[in-house]
């Protein structure tokens, strides 16, 4: 199997110059790269060579506790004694307080290194987030230091057996007892919710403190261990045995009048929440993006050495000299750049702040498209290598596992294109959206683009929706128009500022093939 590389080169270049990071003003590439850089080199040397023994071991229940597999926690303990967990904790509290484009470098890198080990850490920025904007000064005094020395990590417990995606079917109940609050019921699909990397485990959960449907739900913070040293009563009750993802362990949790405290108002549980989940799902954008980066170099390696057949010439041909593997890897390459640009334009518009309902349809198309790239480009990164892809050396079979999660969790993607033909596109983001394609595909040096009329037609396609009984119908077809008409505008940034890229003819090569007239074909 080819060792794992950071495709840190591509992610810079993304988010300057395509999603135009520098209009922020805590943006510094000269930091970023020397960041990226340094957690590049660690991800490489000790978390990628853990991801396929982690994959084979998976995690185990002990009396009651999670087990993660070997070496894991001598590489988180590294991983907290360089600071990493710290990143985007302010200052005051121990941290290093940098951004979330920061943020993006590091946890594509983490999630193509290591997508189990990722998802037990990385739900801590989302954490500190939700801390900074809901919770008490003593809390965040309690709490952020240990989230930013890796003492703790943290769950989001939402899901139970009876509510998946409709949060009104909650049951979990939360009651007073005197100054805290005692929760009880079950959380199940919770990522981390047990492990031995951390001293300390920090349950966000979502409970219920009144019937009023979504106004009776809470924010509670859930320590795993009290105070006194002792069990909090929060157990685990099975670790799901799933298709991927087998080093990180997917809990059920049983909180049996488990100690808990406030976070936030009584009743608006749901807006504190969504703090967190909008953070993870950028973040699963880029996982996404991670793998189908990390399938794009295994093929790519695969294929400059693999000698099969002939070529035109009647020479002996590597693999690339085929021109169905070339279309393979060009394809591949163009999901993980184009998906990249959309995940960094959707970051960069939140950090901006200046358009938050531009942002709040972003979110969901970006979510949708990468995590459907990352399918997608493991699929064929196994196709490139035959045989040889469906066998585990090669890890394309485990990417393809560990990828598949992406589009159901945090939303899935169903939910998501309902949300953009249902809610948002008949709201400000919808509006916002529209303004940005026009402001976007206009100029005279985009007519030859077709920018414009991919615009007209995702207008005609807005107006069928809007016009429409049942928009939900449409809300799959419509949310493919909406990629089809984003990801050329990004491609067309990518050819502009190509220059920027240490090999723009790559870069030139593949945004001519996306911004090809339709039916007009282009050779590999």
């Amino acid at each position: 199997m080819k060792p794992f590389s950071a495709p840190l080169d591509d992610i810079l270049f993304s988010l300057e110059h395509v999603a135009g990071a520098s209009v922020l003003p805590h943006w510094d590439r000269d930091l970023a790269a020397e960041i990226g850089a340094h957690f590049a080199a660690f991800a490489e040397g000790q978390l990628a060579p853990l991801n396929e023994p982690g994959d084979r071991q998976g995690c185990r229940l002990e009396n009651g506790r999670v087990r993660m597999p070997d070496g894991f926690a001598t590489t988180y303990a590294a991983y907290a004694e360089q600071g990493w967990p710290g990143l985007t904790v302010p200052e005051a509290f121990g941290g290093q307080g940098l951004d979330a484009t920061v943020l993006a470098i590091t946890s594509e890198i983490f999630s193509g290194a290591n997508h189990s080990l990722q998802m037990v850490t990385g739900l801590v920025p989302g954490a500190v987030s939700t801390l900074l904007d809901f919770g008490t000064e003593d809390q965040q005094a309690r709490y952020l230091p240990e989230f930013a020395s890796g003492a703790a990590l943290a769950t989001m417990c939402l899901t139970e057996p009876e509510a998946g995606s409709d949060l009104s079917r909650i049951r979990c109940r939360a009651e007073p007892a005197g100054a805290i609050w005692a929760i009880t019921g079950e959380k199940i699909f919770i990522s981390g919710g047990d492990q031995d990397l951390s001293e300390k485990i920090l349950h966000l959960v979502l409970a219920r403190t009144s019937d009023d449907g979504l106004k009776g739900l809470s924010l509670f913070l859930c320590p795993g261990t009290l105070g006194d040293g002792s069990r909090n009563q929060v157990s685990v009750t099975r670790i799901e045995d799933k298709m991927g993802l087998h080093a990180s362990p997917t809990c059920q949790l049983s909180f049996e009048a488990a100690e808990a405290e406030l976070v936030g108002e009584e009743g608006a549980g749901l807006k504190a929440m969504f703090t967190i989940m909008n953070h993870a799902r950028v973040d699963v954008a880029l996982q996404g993006i991670a793998h189908a980066a990390r399938a794009g170099d295994i093929a790519r390696s695969y294929a400059a050495e693999r000698v099969q057949g002939r070529g035109a010439d009647g020479a002996a041909a590597t693999l690339d000299g085929h021109a169905d593997v070339r279309r393979m890897l060009d394809e591949i390459d163009t999901l993980a750049l184009g998906g990249r640009a959309l995940a960094h334009l959707t970051l960069v518009t939140i950090e901006e702040g200046k358009d938050p309902a531009l942002a709040e349809f972003l979110k969901p198309v970006a979510k949708v498209y990468c995590t459907e790239a990352g399918m997608r480009a493991t699929e064929l990164g196994m196709q490139v290598l035959g045989g040889y892809g469906y066998l585990k050396e090669y890890h394309l079979e485990q990417a393809y596992r560990d990828a598949r999660i992406t589009s159901i969790y945090e939303g899935a993607n169903g939910i998501h294109e309902r949300a953009v033909a249902t809610r948002l596109l008949s709201a400000d983001a919808g509006r916002a959206f529209t303004t940005f394609l026009k402001r976007t595909c206009s100029g005279p040096d985009r007519e030859h683009l077709r920018l414009v009329d991919l615009l007209r037609g995702w207008e005609a396609a807005r107006d069928q929706v809007l016009a429409g009984d049942h928009p939900a119908a449409l809300a799959h077809a419509f949310m493919k128009v909406t990629c089809d008409t984003l990801l050329p505008i990004l491609w067309a940034r990518m050819a502009e500022t190509a220059d920027h890229h240490p090999d723009p003819a790559r870069i030139r090569r593949l945004a001519e093939k996306v911004l090809a007239p339709k039916g007009v074909l282009s050779a590999v």
